[in-house]
């Protein structure tokens, strides 16, 4: 009778350590995405018989149906059932892998790649939501979050490291492949996860959802193409929508519609089932963590944009040395994302949001302090051990903050709202970084040349006429390619050369001074978040 007694505790104790690692690989598959193939998009644009820029609007187009998607995702998941809505989603992102891993043509690669992987994804991920909410005691939510968390963030840090390594070895097809096997394994062990039923099922607003899908899916676009139009005014060789650029145009377009879209929810409310309820975004815990979620993904963002560029392009490192460099980042984001909850059940998760934020800042201005045109990868050991801490604390304590705040049969609206607010902060922070990156790097670029007197006075006119639209942000070989191209003397181009290392370095640090700023203001909004774990 002792040995049963005592094997049932840790038969339930297995069963739920296997619910929380399949929801936590469910959540690293949907973030593997969004950044596995940044470091192979020119070899994938060349298997596919496209450009560089077709493959960057595929990636741009599943970023876009994900957010557009993600509140009607949550609403079906609260229809069907939110185990089924998982395994669903599942097999549609399967499907979408596996299109992908066998595309030989762009409108096919977008098929799979962007819009199946994007609605497996937008039923996928408040789904994930949800059942931690079902599956897991209130006191044990907040490690369970932790984890399923960490392992987005993680798939970011690593999702570099094994684009290149696929891709250098074998075939970025085969990064595709083996998400169908990990979706395959997923769906074998969905099978322990624990359903939670809705008493009644709600209806699927229609009207609502499209509202919702082109209010977000205007915002969000209009925010990934501000670094190749602009944000107000329109780059020279951009498009300009009487004499602005179309960002602004769009993003007022989409905030709109989301305005008319709340003004419908409002009056479904009143006589009908609103896809969205107006009172959950009036709740001071939830609105205060979403607010936490859409910071923590903006500096997560911006920062895996500027670091890996400083790798790759200003020390020329590799796609593998590139990800093997970020990988002590994942170290310190699992061990605080699981710790803290572990060693520290009782711990003010608002303490632990701020002390996150300062280890965010420490990090960016240690990172700041150190960047020069002389320094080299070591730099971004320390600050990297820093910014994994404190998305990892972050993490720790987000999930279980947003999903406390409402019973837990909302926990499927709360889990679209809390997506919906990731994916738009990671959409603004990587647009944010390289826009303010890209401008610095302009501006300082023409400010030394015009002051470097081994340049040419014709050579100063041709570049501040030339250069007007912008500078790219390139490698040293690929700036003295184009200056040997153009007939520049061996004497300028080396000039040059200086003066576009000072410039980049200038853009780097400007784009981690604003997402420094940014975990400022996160501890002044760190307010909303409660002194105590939720009961």
């Amino acid at each position: 009778m002792t040995t049963t007694a005592e094997a049932a505790p840790s038969s339930r104790a297995a069963g739920a350590t296997l619910v929380l690692l399949t929801l936590a690989t469910g959540q690293f598959l949907m973030t593997l995405d969004s950044s596995v193939m940044n470091v192979s998009i020119a070899t994938v644009a060349k298997d596919v018989g496209t450009t560089v820029t077709g493959i960057q609007g595929a990636i741009t187009a599943y970023t876009l149906v994900m957010a557009a998607l993600m509140i009607t995702g949550a609403k079906i998941g609260a229809i069907i059932g939110r185990k089924r809505a998982f395994m669903i989603g599942c097999v549609i992102y399967g499907v979408g892998s596996l299109t992908t891993s066998l595309a030989q043509s762009l409108p096919v690669l977008l098929l799979g790649w962007s819009f199946l992987e994007g609605v497996g994804a937008a039923l996928i991920l408040p789904a994930i939501v949800a059942l931690v909410a079902s599956n897991f005691p209130a006191q044990r939510r907040a490690a369970a979050y932790g984890l399923v968390a960490a392992a987005g963030a993680i798939a970011v840090a690593v999702g570099p490291l094994i684009g290149g390594f696929c891709t250098t070895y074998f075939s970025w097809r085969w990064v595709f492949a083996g998400e169908v096997v990990l979706v395959l394994g997923i769906l074998i062990l969905a099978r322990r996860i624990a359903d939670a039923p809705a008493a009644e099922k709600p209806r699927l607003d229609y009207v609502g959802v499209v509202l919702s899908a082109l209010g977000l899916g205007l915002l969000v676009f209009g925010i990934l193409r501000s670094s190749e139009w602009g944000w107000i005014q329109p780059k020279p060789d951009g498009p300009s929508w009487g004499g602005i650029s179309p960002t602004i145009w769009l993003m007022l377009a989409g905030l709109l519609v989301v305005w008319i879209f709340f003004r419908w929810e409002a009056r479904m409310e009143a006589h009908g089932e609103p896809l969205l309820r107006a009172d959950l975004l009036r709740n001071k815990q939830l609105s205060g963590g979403l607010a936490m979620f859409f910071i923590q993904y903006l500096m997560q963002a911006g920062l895996f944009f500027v670091i890996p560029l400083f790798l790759s392009v200003c020390l020329g490192l590799s796609a593998l040395a590139t990800g093997a460099r970020l990988l002590p980042l994942s170290l310190t984001l699992l061990v605080a994302a699981i710790g803290i909850p572990r060693l520290w059940p009782d711990v003010s998760p608002r303490l632990v949001v701020r002390c996150g934020l300062l280890a965010l800042l420490a990090g960016t201005c240690v990172l700041l302090a150190g960047l020069d045109p002389g320094a080299g990868a070591e730099i971004v050991f320390v600050p990297l051990l820093l910014i994994g801490l404190g998305i990892g604390a972050l993490a720790s304590q987000l999930g279980a903050v947003t999903v406390s705040a409402v019973p837990d049969e909302r926990s499927p609206e709360v889990g679209g709202v809390q997506n919906t607010s990731t994916n738009l902060g990671a959409s603004i922070g990587t647009a944010l970084a390289g826009s303010v990156m890209i401008a610095a790097v302009s501006s300082a670029f023409l400010t030394n040349i015009q002051h470097n007197p081994a340049i040419p006075d014709r050579v100063k006119s041709d570049a501040q006429v030339q250069l007007a639209g912008g500078v790219p942000f390139v490698s040293d070989a690929d700036l003295e390619q184009a200056l040997n191209e153009a007939g520049a003397s061996k004497r300028t181009t080396s000039s040059a050369l200086d003066s576009y290392r000072d410039a980049r370095i200038a853009g780097l640090t400007s784009s981690l001074a604003l997402l420094a700023f940014v975990a400022v203001l996160g501890l002044f909004l760190a307010q909303r978040i409660p002194r105590s774990q939720p009961t």
